[in-house]
């Protein structure tokens, strides 16, 4: 079996590609190799050892979905590709459209519609919770200056500032709208979703849908330690059913199929959950739900060969993970060879 994973991009503002593979890994019915797909030369997955077997560059998803077929054609002409699992929001549209012509070269993927992928969307949120009786913080949509200004008769400061795709920053005034709706705009182009802010302790699930309704297996985590671009850098298992109800109810009015993770916050003052985001892949922290007892990547693999899977029904409480740097050291001639033939 051959399975090939991409968002090796492992480093502060980590890609879900390595504990992906991670997890596969320690499946104990895994037989097979493990292919990156990396969009840069320096994606650390590419260097670590006992990810990837082999790394291939593959083109941005700006290149265009010809460009990205045209080298997925030439990579499983050498590699016999089983399994494709997509990581990464921006690259999802592009293979979601692919998936049958890659069927036709024996690839198999277990993604989304390109509906559910929409309804998800940030830009969509708020109407989705709203008509599933879901809470969901506030937001507006803006696509140029003058739209800022009318941020005060909605909501009062802080707010949030979102990216399309990814990145958030917490405004507390005006001129910090301004600097982040010019950083986003110009990283991720229009438009910029401000939401409201709402104070309190932050949740994640990391979960599994079938497609059909159900889930597969979901594990919820509360963040112990978050970095300035608010990512979890440790975090902790919890058995919390109401959170856990909250995200199996989601996947069931999404008809979800794939990994995903959902993003709440817990207020502080009613202990009222508000779903924050919805990310149409596994979190970079999915390792940790392996380690729990919920091998969700393994089952997305067995899910995307056609195979029947048992849905997970616990999972270890009081489980940790802390993230780390690691200084790995490879030679010259290695990263040439990456960026030249694009492919180690």
């Amino acid at each position: 079996m051959n399975i090939a994973v991409t968002g090796l991009n492992a480093t502060d503002n980590p890609g879900p590609g390595v504990p992906v593979i991670r997890s596969i890994l320690a499946s104990p019915e895994f037989k097979g190799n493990v292919i990156g797909l990396a969009y840069d030369s320096l994606e650390p997955g590419i260097y670590m050892e006992k990810v990837a077997r082999k790394s291939y560059i593959i083109p941005y998803p700006s290149g265009g979905l010809e460009a990205l077929f045209n080298r997925m054609a030439q990579i499983q002409s050498r590699e016999h590709i089983d399994v494709i699992i997509p990581t990464l929001d921006s690259e999802l549209y592009g293979f979601v459209k692919l998936s049958d012509k890659l069927k036709g070269l024996g690839i198999r993927m277990f993604v989304p519609t390109i509906e559910q992928l929409n309804l998800r969307g940030k830009d969509k949120l708020f109407d989705f919770c709203s008509s599933h009786d879901i809470k969901v913080p506030e937001n507006i949509l803006v696509s140029s200056v003058q739209d800022l200004y009318g941020i005060p008769k909605r909501f009062s400061y802080p707010v949030v500032v979102k990216g399309l795709f990814y990145d958030a920053s917490v405004a507390h005034n005006f001129n910090d709208v301004m600097a982040a709706f010019d950083r986003l705009r110009l990283k991720w182009g229009l438009p910029i979703i401000i939401q409201q802010f709402v104070s309190g302790d932050e949740f994640n699930v990391a979960a599994l849908g079938d497609g059909s309704g159900s889930a597969v297996g979901a594990v919820a985590m509360r963040k112990l330690y978050i970095t300035d671009k608010g990512k979890g850098w440790a975090g902790v298992t919890v058995d919390d059913k109401a959170l856990i109800g909250l995200a199996r109810k989601t996947i069931e009015k999404l008809r979800w199929r794939s990994g995903i993770e959902l993003e709440f916050v817990k207020t502080k003052d009613t202990g009222e959950y508000y779903l924050l985001e919805i990310n149409p892949r596994f979190p970079a922290w999915v390792y940790l739900a392996t380690a729990a007892g919920q091998n969700l990547p393994y089952a997305l693999v067995k899910l995307a060969l056609g195979e029947s899977v048992q849905p997970f029904s616990a999972y270890e409480v009081g489980k940790i993970f802390v993230r780390y740097s690691w200084d790995l050291i490879t030679t010259m001639s290695q990263f040439e060879k990456l960026a030249v033939a694009g492919e180690l």
